[in-house]
């Protein structure tokens, strides 16, 4: 239970169409880097997911989504991963209108 005074600061409305368009965008464009220090990369994602920004998520997918490609992830890392795929692909397919299996071809596809 959240009281109603507290609503504002807890919970936050969904992304729109345009802001998903952003959204999108934002995760093609983004070459940020992430730690090499399994641990520091752990936190700092840890603490990205926790903000409850879709762009945050969108760059902790993105940043692990390179290491996988360059080999194995450790176990804190998939979780993260996956944990990023499925926030981006719950706030597209709202924000779209779009099936999450949609939203979530189109997320591969960038």
């Amino acid at each position: 239970m959240i009281r109603q005074q507290d609503l504002a600061d807890i919970v936050r409305n969904p992304i729109n169409a345009s802001e998903a368009k952003k959204l999108l965008d934002h995760l093609d464009k983004w070459d940020g880097n992430v730690s090499n220090k399994w641990k520091v990369r752990a936190n700092a994602n840890q603490i990205a997911m926790e903000r409850g920004d879709p762009f945050d998520y969108a760059e902790v997918y993105k940043g692990l989504s390179r290491l996988e490609a360059e080999g194995t992830l450790r176990a804190s890392d998939r979780a993260h991963l996956n944990q990023a795929l499925d926030f981006l692909v719950e706030e597209l397919a709202n924000a779209l209108g779009k099936t999450p299996e949609q939203a979530r071809h189109q997320i591969a596809g960038i």
